[in-house]
C-alpha cells in the first residue's frame, strides 16, 4: 500500500496547528478583557500604591502617630507646613502631631474597614441569599420579607444606635458596618440563585443524591462568585465612606487611633488658619482610593458580563 507523502505532511501540519490552538477559560477571557481596559487598570495601579503606602510608609516615618513636636508648634512662621528636612513630609496637626504617620494610620484603618466590613456582608449575604433562593416557597418568602422590612430601617441611625450603646471600637464598628450592609448582596445573590438552580449540572447532583446544602456550596455558590466579586468591589467604598461619615461625626475610631473621616474632619476644622494640608493629604488618599474601586468594579462587572462577549 502506497502512502501519499503530501497528505502525510499535510495532515502532520494540521495536526500541528491544532494542538497550538488553545482554548481560553471564563477567568482567562475575563482577564484578558479587564486589563484591557484601561480605566481599571488605572484604578489597580492607584490602589496598589494606597496599600503599598498603608504597608511600608511607617518604615520611613520619622515621628510616630502620637509624638508631639513642640517646636513646630511654637514656630509661627511655619505653622507645621510640610518639611523634609525636620521630618514632617506632610506637615503637622493643630496639636503637633506628624501627619505623615497619621494619615498612614488612618489609611491602614480604612482600607482595614472596608476589607473586612465587605467580607462579613458578602459571607452573610451569599449565604442568605443563596440558601432563600434555591428552596423557593415559603422560606424564601419568609426570608426576602425580613429583608424588606430590615430595609426599611435606616442602617445609618441602626449602627449610630449600637456605637452610643456599645461603645465607640473598632471591632464593634467592623461588625456592625458589616452586619447591615448584607441586605442587597441578598437580594441580588437570591435572584441569580433563581437562575441556576435549574440548571443541567444541579439537576444531576439532585439525582446522584447529593443533599442540597451540598449543592448550595458546591454548585450554586461558585457560579455566584463573578456577581459577588464584581458587588464585593462596590461595597468596600461603600463601607469606607460609612466610617469615614461615622468618624466625622465623632463616633468612629477614637483617639490616639484615627481614620480619612477623623484626619478629614480635623482638617475641616483647621482651614480657616491655611494649614490645607491637614485636610488635603487625607482627602487626597481618601478620594484615589474610592475612585480606584469603582473603576476595578466597572471594569470587573464588564469583563464577567457575557453579554459584553
Amino acid at each position: 500500500m502506497v502512502i501519499d507523502q503530501t497528505k502525510m505532511a499535510d495532515l502532520a501540519d494540521n495536526l500541528a496547528q491544532m494542538d497550538e490552538v488553545k482554548g481560553r477559560s471564563l477567568w482567562q477571557d475575563a482577564r484578558q478583557r479587564f486589563f484591557h481596559n484601561k480605566a481599571a487598570v488605572g484604578g489597580l495601579i492607584c490602589l496598589t500604591l494606597v496599600v503599598l503606602f498603608a504597608i511600608i510608609g511607617p518604615y520611613f516615618a520619622v515621628w510616630s502617630n502620637e509624638e508631639i513636636d513642640w517646636a513646630i508648634i511654637g514656630n509661627a512662621a511655619t505653622m507645621g507646613a510640610p518639611s523634609i528636612a525636620n521630618g514632617h513630609y506632610f506637615g503637622v496637626d493643630d496639636l503637633g502631631r506628624d501627619l505623615y504617620s497619621r494619615v498612614i494610620q488612618g489609611t491602614q484603618i480604612s482600607l482595614m474597614v472596608g476589607i473586612v466590613g465587605a467580607s462579613i456582608s458578602v459571607v452573610v449575604g451569599t449565604l442568605y441569599g443563596a440558601t432563600a433562593g434555591y428552596f423557593g416557597g415559603r422560606l424564601d418568602g419568609a426570608m426576602m420579607r425580613t429583608v424588606d422590612i430590615l430595609m426599611s430601617i435606616p442602617y445609618m441611625f441602626v449602627l449610630i444606635l449600637l456605637l452610643v450603646i456599645f461603645g465607640r471600637s473598632i471591632s464593634l464598628l467592623f461588625i456592625g458596618i458589616g452586619l447591615i450592609s448584607w441586605l442587597d448582596m441578598s437580594r441580588i445573590v437570591r435572584g441569580q440563585t433563581l437562575t441556576i438552580k435549574n440548571k443541567e449540572f444541579v439537576e444531576a447532583a439532585l439525582a446522584t443524591g447529593v443533599s442540597s446544602f451540598t449543592i448550595i456550596r458546591r454548585h450554586i455558590i461558585p457560579n455566584l462568585l463573578g456577581v459577588v466579586a464584581v458587588y464585593a468591589t462596590l461595597l468596600v467604598p461603600l463601607m469606607i465612606l460609612t466610617e469615614s461619615f461615622i468618624s466625622f461625626l465623632g463616633l468612629g475610631v477614637q483617639e490616639p487611633n484615627t481614620s480619612w473621616g477623623a484626619l478629614i474632619s480635623e482638617g475641616a476644622g483647621t482651614m480657616q488658619y491655611g494649614t490645607i494640608w491637614q485636610l488635603g493629604f487625607p482627602l487626597f488618599f481618601f478620594v484615589v482610593t474610592l475612585f480606584s474601586f469603582f473603576f476595578i468594579g466597572d471594569g470587573l462587572r464588564d469583563a464577567l458580563d457575557p453579554k459584553d462577549r
